[in-house]
């Protein structure tokens, strides 16, 4: 991998997440061009861009789900996925990175739970198995959890049994159960009937409120409007353009930017 030195990611924390010079390729396709981002404690970011632009490649790289093939990301003021030896950085064994992974939720937009297993037990294993928690009290913050996503009544319930919509919520509340410090959605609505949309970002904002850390790759341009504190348009595995709702949305400067949102509003 080529390196790039993490001066920043170790000397201080100055944001929860980075990514600096970030490139990804698959064979001859080169996916993330050189991306540079920073997320402060607490912000949401929003990730907008058209289909194949790179956004949850990206998104990827933060949890070390796609090894960067250059640059570097820290969360927390942690390399994710490496550590530094002078000016070189070396990959991580797989059991640190799993263990990193613990701190940064993940939810996904086809969902991810185990059909086998009841909504409480798909919140319920993750803190037994990676944070090594006693059942009981993992099973007693499981039920606050599905309470929180509006689902103790389904506690009982397989996933088959429920809407799209509701085994979204199960997911957020899965990934929350481990308590990480970041949270990542890869386009959680796009698998849903328009209908459910709303329930599961109702969830998203409600976490917003209360001051957790997300980053979000959406389509859902009224849901960036109103709950990002940044939002980050990417096109062609680079970032275009960023900063406020209203300055990216209302008065885009980039001539891509102003394309994409005239079709898309």
């Amino acid at each position: 991998m080529t390196t790039t030195t993490a001066t920043t990611a170790e000397t201080g924390v100055t944001a929860m997440v980075e990514l600096r010079s970030v490139r990804k390729s698959f064979g001859s396709l080169e996916v993330l061009k050189g991306v540079d981002l920073t997320v402060a404690a607490g912000e949401v970011t929003v990730i907008l861009g058209p289909s194949g632009s790179g956004k949850s490649t990206l998104l990827r790289t933060i949890n070390h789900l796609e090894k960067a093939d250059a640059g570097w990301v820290s969360v927390g003021g942690t390399l994710i996925g490496y550590r530094r030896s002078g000016d070189k950085l070396y990959e991580l064994p797989e059991r640190e990175v799993l263990k990193q992974r613990t701190r940064i939720g993940f939810v996904f937009q086809d969902f991810h739970l185990f059909p086998h297993l009841t909504v409480l037990e798909n919140v319920v294993e993750a803190p037994v198995w990676a944070l090594k928690r006693p059942r009981a009290a993992a099973t007693a913050s499981a039920k606050a959890l599905l309470a929180r996503v509006g689902l103790a009544d389904k506690a009982g319930a397989y996933p088959r049994q429920l809407s799209g919509g509701q085994q979204q919520r199960v997911a957020i509340a899965r990934a929350l159960a481990l308590e990480p410090g970041l949270l990542l959605f890869d386009e959680p609505t796009s698998a849903l009937d328009p209908e459910l949309v709303g329930e599961v970002l109702d969830v998203i904002k409600d976490l917003a409120r209360q001051g957790t850390t997300m980053i979000v790759v959406t389509h859902e341009i009224g849901f960036a409007r109103e709950v990002a504190d940044t939002v980050v348009f990417m096109d062609d595995g680079r970032v275009v353009e960023q900063g406020a709702p209203d300055d990216v949305l209302n008065a885009p400067r980039h001539a891509r930017t102003k394309a994409f949102l005239s079709k898309v509003l």
